[in-house]
């Protein structure tokens, strides 16, 4: 029997979990889709949706399990919540940035966050940064941070400039 995460993020979406499970799973590495629900007869009158229709997409991303239900139009996606991505070097900063806005909102775009294609913010941040803000020399952070203030997607090569002044 597969282990069971205490803590799983449901994600609302009208009627693209699967569709959104697919494209998460295709972006990252150790990903997976591990189980497709679907809707019956049964509370037909409550959720209104076709029996057979997908309900539930559950999946992993780098060993997160997520959930994907398809709830309605009810509730969207707002900045209130995000996803934020460890990244080693500019290079996987490329490709999370490359293929999560794919399709996004590019006005959503400042300081690594970015919006898809489904309304999901997602922070797409070099660890480089959290270290550099985290630098005691309050100039050098300083420097750092309003360096990160002028970009959407982040520029591990600025960023370093500006913490060497």
């Amino acid at each position: 029997m597969p282990t069971i995460q205490k803590i799983t993020p449901c994600l609302w979406f009208d009627d693209q979990a699967e569709e959104a499970a697919e494209f998460y799973t295709g972006i990252f590495k150790n990903s997976r889709i591990t189980n497709i629900s679907r809707y019956g007869e049964a509370g037909q009158e409550i959720h209104g949706r076709p029996p057979g229709t997908v309900m539930v997409a559950a999946f992993e991303l780098e060993g997160q399990a997520f959930t994907a239900l398809n709830g309605g139009p009810v509730f969207q996606f707002n900045e209130a919540i995000s996803l934020q991505i460890d990244c080693e070097s500019q290079q996987e900063v490329d490709h999370f940035w490359e293929k999560l806005s794919e399709g996004g909102d590019p006005n959503a775009q400042q300081c690594g966050w970015l919006k898809d294609k489904y309304g999901l913010s997602w922070q797409v941040i070099p660890r480089v940064l959290i270290e550099m803000l985290g630098d005691p020399d309050h100039e050098k952070s300083q420097r750092v941070f309003q360096a990160m203030l002028g970009m959407k997607k982040i520029d591990i090569a600025e960023l370093e400039r500006a913490y060497a002044g």
